[in-house]
């Protein structure tokens, strides 16, 4: 039976340390390892550390001069996040949704009013009946109550400015754009 680098030459070697015989200080048989020897004091832990951000280039974004633009900003921000098959139905569902994809649901807001609480509750619930991750996109921001319960929630909030960049006003939101899709 071979010996163990933690244990020794085990119990079927010849002459002590193995087949040359030698101990420590020369022939003779090897001294026992010590506990420290046998068990390391460190065992190195799993990484833990975040993953890397997903290798993309700079977002392009959509200047923003009607509503239809403010979903295809959001729609192109999606893509670059990483959510494949991004689509805007041609009419707007009754559900609000304006965007969906695998694993998606997004509305964005073009109102010139903070998207409210109703709103954020209504996607939130969208998103959950399709298991889905839930986004919300606003050109006015949001009211306080709806930020509240969208962090209750862990639901991404991002603001569009004019230019068509969004920026993340939540928590969730910042997770999703450090992390991607």
């Amino acid at each position: 039976m071979p010996g163990s680098p933690w244990f020794g030459p085990g119990p079927g070697a010849r002459g002590g340390a193995g087949a040359a015989g030698l101990g420590a200080d020369g022939p003779g048989p090897a001294a026992p390892r010590t506990f420290a020897e046998r068990y390391p004091a460190h065992i190195p832990l799993p990484v833990t550390a975040p993953r890397p951000a997903p290798l993309r280039g700079a977002f392009r974004p959509v200047t923003i001069r009607t509503s239809r633009d403010a979903v295809a900003a959001a729609a192109g921000y999606l893509r670059w996040l990483g959510f494949r098959d991004v689509v805007q139905p041609e009419e707007r569902p009754a559900s609000g949704v304006d965007l969906r994809a695998p694993g998606l649901v997004a509305q964005v807001d073009p109102s010139t009013r903070p998207t409210g609480l109703r709103a954020v509750e209504c996607l939130w619930l969208n998103g959950l009946s399709a298991s889905a991750v839930s986004v919300f996109f606003s050109l006015a921001g949001y009211t306080p109550e709806a930020r509240s319960r969208a962090a209750e929630l862990g639901l991404p909030l991002f603001v569009l400015d004019l230019t068509g960049t969004p920026q993340p006003v939540s928590d969730a939101a910042e997770g999703l754009a450090a992390g991607g899709a």
